[in-house]
């Protein structure tokens, strides 16, 4: 069992990634006790049927009541209504946190609404599959993946390093960088293929009927991988988008630009424009795959008995 971290954790919504922290949370021993909170009642059954928790409750501000860690793991629209909720109710040194995808948003939405004394640590762990909902987590999500926290400066250090802590504890690799810069950084390794992934599937939507069951049955490798990213979840990547927009659009007309240039050179038969461009996007594709960040386990139902919560 690992080191016991926090006495007290408290989920506010638990889908995939709320999910798998707690089962991670309680396979390892890091918190005496967690609580679940979510919206909706069927929801919320659902945790208690899959052991997320010890203690299931529907109201957030009681849920955080003597919780020294907060995770807010909601839509990222969601988030100013929850701080809203549990902020007088948080007891002080509580540190709150998030798994969101955007982070100046968590600071502009959460922060104004936390008590003196209470600890703003927003963090954004990559990792994730087009899977949504309690019964998609698995406790070997974070495995070699890369979490990113965004403190604002002046944030008690203390707090910063117990989140640290935990994220590593369940197999992450951590860094560290302001809020704006996040934004602008999974603006394109993330945010941006996802926009492009849900328009190529839309765009084969639209074809005709007879064209359209073609492409579905002779889908090759690359028009799979657009589809399943553009099966996450609608109203995730939405929020995503308009509380990073700023981001998603410089990154969206540089990607408009560089498309334009290519379109020239298809056009005009200029071969050697298309290999270096091809080449030189080829080693992005080994660096990834040096960072470790070229897939994620999925597991079998028979990895996800294995993982099981315990009861303490």
């Amino acid at each position: 069992m690992s080191e016991v971290l926090f006495d007290r954790v408290a989920f506010i919504g638990i889908g995939l990634i709320g999910s798998s922290l707690a089962r991670a949370i309680r396979r390892d021993g890091l918190a005496r006790h967690v609580v679940v909170s979510t919206r909706r009642p069927e929801t919320l059954d659902k945790a208690r049927e899959l052991e997320l928790g010890d203690s299931y409750i529907l109201d957030p501000a009681e849920a955080v009541k003597g919780a020294n860690l907060v995770m807010i793991c909601t839509p990222i629209g969601a988030q100013e209504s929850v701080a809203q909720a549990i902020g007088p109710a948080l007891m002080p040194g509580a540190i709150v946190s998030d798994v969101g995808s955007t982070k100046m948003s968590v600071i502009r939405d959460v922060g104004p609404y936390l008590p003196e004394g209470c600890h703003l640590v927003p963090g954004h762990p990559v990792a994730g599959t087009e899977h949504s909902g309690p019964e998609a987590g698995f406790a070997e999500l974070f495995q070699d993946r890369w979490c990113i926290l965004t403190p604002a400066p002046g944030t008690d250090p203390e707090a910063v390093d117990l989140v640290r802590r935990l994220w590593e504890a369940v197999g992450m690799r951590l860094e560290i960088m302001g809020p704006e810069h996040h934004d602008k950084v999974l603006g394109i390794t993330s945010h941006l293929p996802h926009l492009i992934a849900y328009t190529i599937v839309g765009t084969a939507c639209a074809l005709e009927e007879d064209v359209k069951k073609e492409v579905i049955k002779f889908s090759a490798g690359g028009f799979r991988d657009f589809t399943r990213i553009a099966a996450s979840d609608p109203v995730m990547w939405r929020d995503i988008f308009l509380n990073n927009k700023e981001a998603v659009l410089e990154m969206l007309q540089r990607f408009t630009e560089d498309l334009t240039a290519l379109q020239r050179a298809i056009r005009w038969g200029e071969g050697d424009v298309l290999y270096k461009h091809f080449a030189k996007t080829r080693e992005i594709r080994r660096g990834v795959v040096e960072m470790h960040q070229a897939g994620t386990f999925i597991p079998t139902e028979k990895d996800k008995k294995d993982a099981k919560p315990s009861e303490g």
